[in-house]
């Protein structure tokens, strides 16, 4: 465990910036649909936040980072659908995800204008939400009057766990901030949960696929 990640924290002590541009990168790639179900940006997110009580990185340009990749990704989607119109939603690479477009459709429907704000923190709808509300022509300042406020909520809820449980660790189980015993077990959680709720999803996607072909057959 030691060996794997006492290397990278050191890296990211050493060269900071490098990790703002990462949680940059995180949060905007995951926010494009197609990439956003490729990119682990929410887990990156959450296992770096573990870097922030021990002075490798800081709280304020963190949360900087993510908010500002997370909007531009947002609004990118959005522009994109508001140019394409509904053509993009059946155009390739969307055309490979009919499910989730159809998904989409439909929280956007359920929800109206607060599904912008919804699917920013519901996986995958995150990815495809705002395309879809751009493509059914909702107005840029309402798009933004409810995404703006979910971005900025959605950042600290990524970043805080992190340095709330690391706190904790420090405070209550005693470990000295100078070793990254804490650091690991919380990161190799977050990675391990992820990997986790991956393979939960997927046998889910499995079956479900088997299921309803079998009943169509049946009917």
């Amino acid at each position: 465990m030691t060996t794997f990640l006492d290397p990278l924290i050191t890296f990211v002590s050493a060269h900071a910036w490098l990790a703002y541009l990462t949680l940059f990168l995180a949060a905007f790639l995951e926010a494009v649909p197609v990439a956003g179900s490729l990119v682990p940006g929410s887990t990156i997110i959450l296992a770096m936040g573990a870097l922030i009580p021990g002075g490798e990185l800081k709280l304020w340009p963190v949360l900087a980072a993510t908010a500002a990749g997370a909007l531009l990704g947002d609004g990118s989607a959005y522009w994109i659908g508001h140019r394409r119109q509904r053509e993009i939603l059946s155009a390739w690479p969307l055309s490979g995800y009919p499910r989730l477009i159809e998904q989409s459709e439909a929280f956007f429907h359920r929800w109206g204008t607060l599904a912008v704000f919804f699917a920013r923190f519901v996986p995958p709808f995150r990815a495809f939400v705002p395309l879809t509300a751009g493509a059914l022509d909702m107005p840029p300042v309402r798009f933004y009057s409810v995404n703006i406020p979910a971005v900025l909520l959605w950042a600290p809820v990524h970043v805080l766990p992190g340095v709330l449980a690391i706190s904790a660790l420090h405070e209550y189980g005693g470990l000295p901030y100078h070793h990254h015993v804490g650091k690991h077990i919380w990161m190799l959680a977050v990675i391990g949960g992820a990997l986790i709720l991956t393979l939960v999803l997927w046998i889910i996607r499995r079956r479900r696929g088997v299921i309803e072909p079998a009943a169509k057959s049946g009917t």
